[in-house]
């Protein structure tokens, strides 16, 4: 029977039992999708009073500016994510106990509380010292620390992914573990963590829907507030279709904007080489062979001539 490296291949009788596991799952979800469809038809999700209030043009305004306060939220938080994420990974790889340790803490605190509940700290807890901040702030400062701390640990596990080589060449060089982590471990642990980091901001994208809880006047904000007026009908599912579309295009346009950096990155003469290869016939760490190359000129004859 033929195998793959990882697992055996499937024979006749499993791959017929896959095609009708794979035809049954598409029917089922088919099945499920038009009793959706049929529940809204017949209770008239789709009848023109529904759809009559996204005819006039104040409402594709309310929609632009609500999805502009998404954008501006979402940009904030995004590079006050990928600020903090750095400083706190640069602390959890600090040689020092005494900023190592508690950076450790702060992460892990700051993963453990879910962004909503920070939120509503933010918001509705502060006020109770005396410290009020605007929905905005208390939106994006909940998304900062939630998301940073994410990122530090991504951050962290690219650089110490990294062969041991890479660090020890720099040192063996004479550089700073400062020059080191800068010049040489974080370029390479960007390149290789890209995807995940981009896949952290598309969660941060879509968590900046929580602020209307708090009353942030971001799109899901005004879908519900839209979707409950009764004057037009009380539109809910279709003003909620139309912010998830909205919702899906702004994902999905991050994505690609992070696929084209990832292929520049790719192009870019700096990654033309791997970054963890080792010349041909070294066997060690570059410190390693330094050290033996020295040794061997101590003890050649030669050398003392």
């Amino acid at each position: 029977m033929s195998s793959s490296v990882l697992y055996d291949l499937p024979g006749p009788r499993a791959r017929v039992r896959n095609r009708l596991l794979g035809a049954l799952t598409l029917v089922v979800v088919a099945g499920i999708i038009g009793f959706v469809v049929w529940r809204f038809i017949d209770t008239g999700q789709f009848s023109a009073t529904k759809w009559n209030v996204f005819t006039y043009t104040a409402i594709w305004v309310r929609f632009g500016e609500a999805t502009l306060a998404t954008l501006a939220a979402f940009a904030a938080a995004a590079v006050g994510a990928l600020v903090l994420g750095f400083v706190l990974a640069i602390g959890r790889l600090s040689d020092h106990a005494w900023v190592r340790i508690p950076v450790g803490w702060i992460v892990e605190i700051l993963r453990a509380v879910p962004v909503l509940v920070f939120m509503l700290l933010l918001y509705y807890g502060l006020p109770v010292i005396g410290i009020r901040l605007s929905p905005y702030w208390a939106v994006v400062i909940a998304l900062i620390a939630y998301n940073g701390s994410v990122l530090s640990e991504v951050i962290r596990a690219g650089v110490e992914s990294l062969p041991r080589g890479q660090s020890e060449a720099g040192y063996a060089l004479g550089l700073r573990k400062s020059n080191v982590m800068r010049l040489i471990l974080l370029p390479q642990a960007i390149r290789a963590m890209l995807p995940v980091i981009i896949a952290q901001l598309v969660v941060t994208l879509k968590d900046t829907a929580l602020g209307f809880i708090i009353t942030y006047p971001e799109l899901l904000y005004f879908a519900r507030q839209l979707g409950s007026n009764g004057e037009y009908g009380s539109p809910l599912i279709p003003a909620a279709m139309i912010a998830s579309v909205i919702y899906v295009a702004m994902c999905l346009a991050l994505s690609y904007a992070a696929h084209r950096v990832e292929i520049g990155l790719r192009r870019s003469p700096s990654a033309a080489r791997v970054a963890g290869a080792e010349p041909p016939g070294q066997t060690g760490t570059d410190t390693e062979l330094i050290v033996a190359q020295r040794g061997a000129g101590k003890n050649d004859p030669g050398s003392a001539a």
